[in-house]
């Protein structure tokens, strides 16, 4: 029987060649947003990367890219409060979601991110697949639920992207899929292949970098 959610395979030299490029040309911070009215133009196809706060989004961001300090990784929760948007190429846009979950700021901070987080998810045309990305050590957390249930409604599909699995033995990360497998399960948005990372010893770039390159 086919495994759900299987973990999905390295690709092919063709496209593994064409994420290397388009991650390798030029990426450039455009802007950071707070509103949605400051949202670019939806003139390219846009994918997002949302997770917990600390799951490692800016950290992920700077190896598939291969720039240090292209996006602000803090060891603060909650630091990162705005929408940031990279230009990817000519064609793409990558967003850097605010963490959501515990953050280290005054409630009405948090309380005016995570909305503008959800205003979002729901209503950005262009926007062709969420990365909800999951700490491999932690697994998915009701917060996590709440973010895939609204994109569900918004019919925008996610991919899931377990992080640091550097940090988790095998068994460990077997136990880890299990349940990942079994609460995307109920997701009609969930894409259904899981891919596996980590930013600090380069698993998985290549097989994200080729997925976002191929999607149109």
């Amino acid at each position: 029987m086919q495994l759900s959610f299987p973990i999905a395979e390295e690709p092919d030299e063709q496209t593994s060649e064409l994420g290397r490029k388009l991650f390798a040309g030029q990426v450039d911070f455009l802007k950071g947003v707070v509103a949605m009215s400051g949202l670019p133009d939806a003139d390219r196809t846009e994918v997002c990367f949302a997770g917990r706060s600390n799951v490692g989004k800016s950290s992920l961001i700077n190896a598939l890219t291969g720039r240090k300090a292209l996006a602000r990784a803090s060891n603060t929760p909650g630091r990162t409060q705005e929408i940031n948007y990279f230009t990817l190429g000519e064609n793409h846009f990558l967003v850097d979601l605010p963490g959501y979950g515990f953050a280290n700021a005054p409630l009405p901070v948090v309380e005016k991110w995570q909305a503008l987080l959800k205003r979002y998810l729901s209503g950005r045309q262009t926007l062709r697949r969420a990365f909800v990305l999951v700490d491999a050590r932690h697994g998915i957390k009701p917060v996590d639920e709440e973010i895939m249930t609204l994109l569900d409604s918004a019919a925008v599909t996610f991919q899931c992207v377990l992080t640091k699995i550097d940090k988790v033995r095998p068994k460990d990360l077997e136990i880890t899929l299990r349940q990942v497998r079994e609460k995307l399960a109920p997701h009609p948005a969930a894409f259904p292949e899981i891919i596996l990372t980590s930013s600090e010893k380069g698993d998985g770039l290549s097989t994200l970098r080729a997925t976002i390159a191929t999607i149109k």
